[in-house]
């Protein structure tokens, strides 16, 4: 699995991504977290606003900060 962080607030970004890392490893998922922040990058998902999760290419979250919960249920 491939999750993507979008997003350039970098403290709401580091947050969903410290989340993501912990549902992960609570899940026992295998996955692989990337943070993109660059304006064309975050373009080419179409998001309204960030941050954003996308999972395997589809977003499933923008403009919230899911909790680790949350994150759990998308796996």
């Amino acid at each position: 699995m491939i999750i993507k962080v979008l997003g350039d607030d970098m403290r709401q970004c580091h947050h969903l991504e410290e989340n993501i890392n912990a549902a992960v490893e609570q899940a026992g998922v295998a996955a692989v977290v990337e943070r993109l922040n660059e304006e064309e990058d975050i373009l080419k998902y179409e998001v309204k606003s960030t941050p954003a999760v996308v999972i395997d290419d589809q977003v499933v979250s923008s403009g919230k900060l899911l909790t680790v919960k949350e994150l759990k249920d998308l796996f």
